[in-house]
């Protein structure tokens, strides 16, 4: 594919996040969606799947709840996109966990023990 359909995915990809995250703040009623975070919307380049990454603030279970109201309201929230966009084609929605933001709470997780170890040897090294 060309950089121009790939800026174009990138584009669409981005309106998508907007346009789906407030739906599912606004027209959706379902309780298991009431706390979806939409992080990132993936596209592929010929613009008929949307990959849509989601977080929630509850724990794992409550992950496996919201990824299950949304393909259960993914027909609604598809239909919904359809009339905001101006696309040939709706594209097909895949809801999946992002996990990213779990990994990068890890990561600063043992920044931080690492920051509060470091002084502590430091000072026992210059006591030697």
């Amino acid at each position: 594919m060309s950089k121009a359909a790939s800026r174009r995915a990138t584009r669409v990809a981005d309106q998508i996040r907007m346009e789906v995250a407030d739906i599912i703040m606004r027209k959706t009623r379902d309780p298991r969606v009431a706390s979806v975070t939409v992080t990132d919307v993936r596209m592929t380049n010929d613009l008929q799947l949307a990959r849509v990454y989601i977080t929630t603030r509850q724990d794992s279970g409550s992950v496996r709840d919201a990824l299950a109201g949304l393909a259960q309201a993914g027909g609604f929230i598809r239909s919904e996109l359809g009339r905001r966009l101006n696309l040939r084609y709706t594209p097909e929605l895949a809801f999946f966990h992002d996990e990213a933001g779990a990994r990068g709470d890890r990561v600063l997780h043992l920044l931080d023990d690492l920051n509060r170890t470091a002084p502590e040897e430091a000072r026992s090294m210059e006591a030697q």
